[in-house]
Parts: C-alpha cells; structure tokens; sequence
C-alpha cells in the first residue's frame, strides 16, 4: 500500500477533501496558534516518522519510504492540507480522500492507529489541548471518506 495515499488520510485525520472545500476556519487564529507553517512542518516530519515506525499501519507506506521524491511531496502535501485546514494561506492540490484511498481496505482501527501517531507528534511539539481539539475535529470527519471496512 502507498504510504503518501494512508498518511494523506491523517489528516489528516479527517475532513472532506481540502481541495473541493473552503478553508474549514473563516480566520487564521487556529494557524497562527498551532505557530504557522514552521510548525506544522516539524508536526509533520515526526508524524511522518512515527507513522513509518508503528508496525500497526507501516505495511500502507513502505513503498513511500523508500522513494525520497515520493516521501518529500507526500509531506508537502500533508503540510499543505492542515495547513489549510488550520485556515492558513496554504491550498491543498492533492486527491481527495476518498480518490486517494479507495480500494486501500483500511480499517477503522487502521485509522484510529494513524490519529493516535498524529497526536503523539502534537504532544511532542506541545500543541494547547484546545488547539488539538479543533485540529482534530476538523479532520476526524475525513474518516468516512478513509475507512473502507
């Protein structure tokens, strides 16, 4: 399985498609908060990492890792997709999730695997509780187009 198609997921952990919707915040206040796109760079980088090290969900990415071209525009992508999420200035011009990943089989614990990984790299960086909430719930609706089974 193709690991920029799983982790595109994350984010995101979950919203619809960022590319067919408006920014899910009418202001940047969630954006500057979470400390702008420097931030969710480095949010990303650990993610990324601890989603390639979770045996539970590694299997979808392993061809992804491997490509240094794939793994940098899938990263891109992720930044470019909560960033925009986040009602920051960046737009999101990947797939959306549902195109992204059909016929992948994940399952809801696959991608309960993959929110747990998104959360441990926001503790990491110590994003407020407030500011995960609302990140999270603007992407946890993103399961519906994700989850297969």
């Amino acid at each position: 399985m193709c690991m920029r198609k799983l982790m595109t997921t994350a984010v995101f952990a979950g919203m619809a498609a960022l590319s067919l919707v408006p920014s899910a915040f009418a202001d940047d206040a969630l954006y500057k908060s979470l400390g702008q796109k420097k931030a969710i760079v480095l949010v990303v980088d650990e993610f990324v990492g601890r989603v390639a090290g979770d045996s539970r969900i590694n299997s979808f990415f392993k061809a992804d890792v491997a490509d240094p071209a794939k793994l940098k525009k899938f990263k891109a992508n992720l930044v470019d997709q909560i960033c925009e999420a986040a009602g920051g200035p960046c737009k999101y011009k990947g797939k959306s999730m549902k195109d992204a990943h059909k016929g992948m089989g994940i399952s809801g614990a696959d991608f309960n695997a993959l929110v747990e990984d998104l959360v441990g790299a926001l503790d990491k960086y110590k994003v407020k509780e407030a500011d995960k909430k609302a990140l999270l719930g603007v992407l946890g609706p993103m399961q519906k187009d994700i989850v297969e089974k």
